[in-house]
C-alpha cells in the first residue's frame, strides 16, 4: 500500500512538473494577440482601379522575368495587376479596368494613410476599406517613388490610428508582426523576427531596410510592420523571391523614413533631397590598402561635378568620404542616404580621407535633380603609339596635345592592348589611366617611361589602384601583385 503511495505521489509530482513547465513554455512564447487587437482595426485594405486598353488575344502581360527563370526580377513588387470583373472579352475594343490590392494603414483619425508609392501608381480610383466592412474612395497627397511612400486622404473623421515605435531600437532577432491583406485575404496577421537591420537593395539608395522571415505576399504592400508593443516600425515594401511568392525574405522600410517623407508630402506633395555632386563606388579591401586606410570603409569619390557643393568645397577625385554631418560612412551606400536626409541650403560638415590624412570640408547641400551612378561605359576609341607591355600585361602610350585637348584632360596614358595574361584584367583598350595609388601616395601618369619606372620598383605582391577614365566615368582599378620583373 505505501508502495502503491509512493508511486501515485511521484506520478503526481511529474503531472506537476510537466504542467509547470508546459505553462513556462507558453508563457516564453510570443503572444501577438494584444498587438492585433489594439492596431487591427486602423490597418485598411487598398483597391485601385485603372483605365487600360487590352492588346489583343485576350492573353494578360506576363511579369517581367517569369518567362525565364534565369532572368528573375531580383526585387518584386508585391501587387500584380488583375483584370477586373465585368471585363469585355478577348481582342482589341472598348476600355476595361484594371484591379490592384494593396495594404495601408490609417496614420492620424482624421483621415491620413500611408501606403507604398506602387499600390496607388496610375490609379483612376482608390478605394479604402476598413475590417467594419466601411468603405471611403481616397486621393493622392502626394507619393515618393524612392522610397516607395505614398499618402492618401479619405474623408473621414476619429479612426482609429496606428502608434509609431523607433525602427533604431529594433533588435536583430526580436519578434515583429505584419498585418495586410495577401492575395485579398482581408486583415491577415503574420509573424516572424527581425533577420538584419540597414540592408542595401539594387537601386533604393535612400532606404536602409529592415530585413524579416515575416510571411509576406502579394497584397501585403504597403501594410504595417509592428513591433511586440503595437508600434509600427516600418512599412512592408519588397520581397525577394524566385517564384513571385514568400521565400523567407521580406523588406520593410523603417518607420522613421515613412514619417519624414509624409511630413514632406503633406506639406509640399514632395520631397527635397540633399545632394553634393560626386560620383561614388565601394571601397574595397585592396583599394583601402592602396590609399592607406585602416579597413575598407567610406565612399570613394570617383569624380566630382563641375560647379557643383561637392566642388565648391574642395572636394577632389580620389578622396575617400568617411563621415558626413559627424554620421559614419561605413560603406559607399550609407552616403547617398546620409544626404539624401539632408535638407537641401544646409551647411554641413565632410570627414574625406586624402593622400594618407584625414582632412574636414565645409559644404552647401545642393538639391537632387537625378541619379549619378559609377557605371563602365563604352571606351572611346583613342588613336596612339605603340609602347612595350608592362609588369601588369598592358600596353600604354602618351596622348598627342591634340587628344588631350578633346579628352579635357592635362595627362594620363591610354591603353592599346591587354595582354591575355594581364594582371590588370579589369583594364580594357581605350582607358586612360590618369592616376597611380600606392599605399596612400598618388601619381600622376604622364609618360610611358614614369609609369613602367614606377611598376618596376614596386614588390611582386604590391596592392595598386589605378584611377580610370573610361568615356565619360571615372572609376578605380585595384590590382593585387605583379609579373616577375623582365
Amino acid at each position: 500500500m505505501k508502495t502503491m503511495r509512493a508511486v501515485a505521489t511521484l506520478w503526481l509530482a511529474a503531472f506537476g512538473l510537466t504542467a509547470a513547465l508546459s505553462a513556462q513554455a507558453q508563457r516564453d512564447l510570443p503572444d501577438f494577440t494584444r498587438v492585433v487587437e489594439d492596431q487591427g482595426n486602423a490597418v485598411v485594405n487598398i483597391s485601385t482601379t485603372q483605365a487600360v486598353r487590352r492588346a489583343g488575344g485576350g492573353a494578360m502581360p506576363q511579369v517581367p522575368g517569369m518567362e525565364d527563370e534565369e532572368v528573375l526580377e531580383f526585387f518584386r513588387r508585391f501587387i500584380p495587376r488583375q483584370p477586373g470583373p465585368g471585363q469585355p472579352g478577348p481582342g482589341p475594343g472598348p476600355r476595361s479596368e484594371s484591379r490592384s490590392l494593396g495594404s495601408g494603414f490609417v496614420i492620424s483619425q482624421d483621415g491620413y494613410v500611408l501606403t507604398n508609392a506602387h499600390v496607388v501608381e496610375g490609379a483612376d480610383e482608390i478605394t479604402v476599406k476598413f475590417t467594419d466592412k466601411r468603405e471611403f474612395k481616397a486621393k493622392v497627397i502626394g507619393a515618393d517613388k524612392r522610397t516607395d511612400i505614398a499618402l492618401i486622404k479619405i474623408d473621414a473623421t476619429g479612426l482609429p490610428a496606428v502608434r509609431f515605435g523607433d525602427p533604431s531600437k529594433l533588435k536583430v532577432g526580436e519578434w515583429v508582426v505584419a498585418i495586410g491583406s495577401p492575395f485579398g485575404f482581408e486583415n491577415t496577421v503574420t509573424a516572424g523576427i527581425v533577420s538584419a537591420k540597414g540592408r542595401s537593395l539594387p537601386q533604393e539608395n535612400f532606404v536602409p531596410f529592415i530585413q524579416t522571415d515575416v510571411a509576406i505576399n502579394p497584397g501585403n504592400s504597403g501594410g504595417p510592420l509592428f513591433n511586440m508593443r503595437g508600434e509600427v516600425v516600418g512599412i512592408n515594401s519588397q520581397i525577394y523571391s524566385r517564384t513571385g511568392g514568400f521565400m523567407g525574405l521580406s523588406f520593410a522600410i523603417p518607420a522613421d523614413v515613412a514619417l519624414d517623407v509624409q511630413k514632406q508630402l503633406k506639406e509640399k506633395g514632395r520631397v527635397a533631397r540633399g545632394r553634393i555632386g560626386v560620383v561614388i563606388q565601394e571601397v574595397t579591401r585592396d583599394l583601402a590598402t592602396s590609399f592607406g586606410l585602416d579597413k575598407p570603409r567610406g565612399a570613394l569619390v570617383n569624380s566630382v561635378e563641375k560647379g557643383s557643393p561637392a566642388d565648391k568645397a574642395g572636394i577632389e577625385a580620389t578622396d575617400i568620404i568617411l563621415s558626413f554631418d559627424g554620421k559614419q560612412v561605413d560603406a559607399s551606400s550609407d552616403l547617398p542616404r546620409i544626404v539624401g536626409s539632408t535638407r537641401p541650403g544646409s551647411t554641413s560638415t565632410i570627414e574625406v580621407w586624402r593622400k594618407g590624412v584625414s582632412k574636414k570640408l565645409t559644404l552647401t547641400v545642393g538639391e537632387l535633380q537625378e541619379d549619378r551612378v559609377a557605371a563602365a561605359d563604352k571606351p572611346r576609341p583613342q588613336k596612339s603609339e605603340q609602347a612595350q607591355a608592362n609588369r601588369l600585361g598592358i600596353v600604354v602610350a602618351e596622348l598627342t596635345p591634340e587628344q588631350k585637348k578633346e579628352l579635357k584632360v592635362s595627362g594620363g596614358l591610354v591603353v592599346t592592348e591587354v595582354r591575355p595574361d594581364a594582371r590588370a584584367s579589369d583594364v580594357r583598350k581605350g582607358d586612360l589611366l590618369l592616376t597611380l595609388v600606392h599605399k596612400g601616395q598618388h601619381t600622376e601618369l604622364k609618360s610611358v617611361d614614369q609609369f613602367n619606372k614606377l611598376l618596376a620598383g614596386l614588390d611582386k605582391n604590391a596592392v595598386i589602384t589605378l584611377q580610370v577614365k573610361r568615356g565619360e566615368t571615372m572609376a578605380f582599378v585595384t590590382i593585387s601583385g605583379l609579373t616577375d620583373k623582365g
